[in-house]
């Protein structure tokens, strides 16, 4: 089954009950997830106009129709799966010693770990190309780290330092880079949509409008499910299928806004369902597996860059750690923190490989070994780095930071001794 329009499924009956996609590897794959309702109400397909075929939910069967049609059982070749590996391994040690550093007192502010959910950035970020756009929240350093930003680059940027990829002045919230396309981790909740929505926008454009042919250029945007109750959300899903944007809208669905619970804090919390409601695919994926992640983040992507227009997936995942580093995760249950642990998604991926005889228990070692070193000498880099100068503070914030206007040869208008003429003097 693709993504692609033409090909969907019809919906399922309305009794059917909940069940995540196929098990190339899960720990507990018939076990509903905790914060999924059992039942599913599916809503029927909604024709926008005639000369466009049904809108229709597309339930998770990728990675099973994946499966038939290919030769082998298999999902990923032995490269594919090791470069998954490393880069899952990449983002939770990074993160790990985050943590370490942020007690330590060498970062500060707000900290927000992404461990757990690693299987989401990887599974998307890994099948795009340099030139593809990702937009971000502020827990964007595993973000940061899957679009090939240095490591050494992001851990200055947490500690604040001038060799940061935002040069110090972003911290943990606000990583940038132009060179690989991160347009940014944004800190207010749905923020960074409308700027994804825009950068699809600019790929739109220099394709149909500029007539450069080899800009098939994709926008991904990641963000929680508390942002989904937001205008900001809806009014770019709008725009979004409206015109046929290359972009993938990403829900991280971790269950948990802040310490509000996902089901209570909106009407319908099925948030792959809306997706249709403005005339584009929705997606519900197991966000702690993955292979699966990346058969739907494959279809999608592949679906905006042929010109198909926008794709809504909601990847059901959880975080290993509280809300940030000054959160004691005390609201959330013992016992649903414990059954997603036993979901952890680098275990599942390593014992896919393993039992798949994809790699070996040794060379994986070996890959934790290779970033355990990178992610060390990423702290020393970035620990020796000088702060920021003085003269630094207001670059990049305003285009007069003075406020008065800036005159045509380039000086501020303040400065000129005609300035104040014809005014009155106090």
């Amino acid at each position: 089954m693709s993504l692609s329009a033409p090909k969907f499924v019809q919906p399922l009956s309305p009794h059917h009950t909940h069940r995540s996609i196929g098990s190339p590897m899960s720990f507990h794959a018939s076990t509903p997830f905790l914060g999924s309702t059992h039942k599913l109400r599916f809503i029927a397909p909604i024709k926008l106009n005639p000369r466009s075929p049904s809108t229709v939910v597309s339930v998770s069967d990728v990675v099973k129709d994946k499966k038939r049609k290919s030769t082998t059982n298999l999902l990923i070749t032995k490269e594919e799966g090791l470069v998954l590996y490393e880069d899952m391994i990449l983002g939770r040690s990074f993160e790990d010693m985050c943590a370490q550093m942020y007690y330590r007192g060498k970062m500060f502010g707000f900290v927000h770990l992404y461990n757990g959910q690693e299987a989401v950035s990887t599974g998307f970020i890994k099948l795009l190309k340099k030139e593809d756009s990702v937009v971000s929240t502020y827990r964007d350093h595993v973000h940061a780290l899957s679009k090939g930003v240095p490591a050494r680059a992001v851990m200055s940027e947490l500690f604040g330092k001038a060799t940061g990829c935002s040069r110090g002045q972003g911290g943990s919230m606000h990583m940038f880079s132009k060179e690989h396309n991160l347009i940014g981790g944004f800190a207010f909740i749905a923020e960074g949509i409308p700027v994804a929505t825009g950068a699809a926008f600019s790929s739109k454009y220099r394709r149909e409008v500029l007539k450069e042919a080899d800009c098939d250029h994709v926008t991904v945007a990641f963000f929680g499910d508390g942002t989904c109750n937001n205008g900001q959300f809806y009014e770019c899903l709008n725009m979004a299928a409206l015109w046929k944007l290359p972009i993938v809208f990403v829900v991280e669905n971790n269950l948990w806004a802040i310490g509000m619970s996902h089901l209570r804090s909106t009407s319908d919390p099925e948030i792959w369902k809306k997706g249709p409601a403005f005339g584009m695919p929705g997606v519900h994926v197991d966000g702690m597996d993955v292979l699966k992640v990346r058969e739907v983040a494959k279809e999608a992507v592949e679906r905006a860059r042929r010109g198909e227009g926008p794709t809504l997936v909601e990847c059901e995942t959880y975080r290993f750690r509280g809300h940030s580093l000054a959160d004691p995760d005390e609201l959330r249950d013992p016992a649903e923190k414990a059954h997603y642990a036993g979901r952890d998604p680098i275990s599942a991926l390593k014992k896919y490989m393993i039992e798949n005889k994809l790699a070996s228990e040794q060379q994986l070692k070996a890959i934790e070994k290779k970033i355990d070193e990178v992610v060390e000498e990423a702290v020393e880099f970035a620990d020796a780095s000088p702060h920021p100068p003085r003269s630094q503070l207001l670059e990049n914030v305003f285009a007069d930071p003075k406020g008065f206007g800036i005159g045509p040869d380039g000086k501020y208008r303040c400065e000129d001794p005609k300035f104040t003429e014809g005014t009155a003097h106090v």
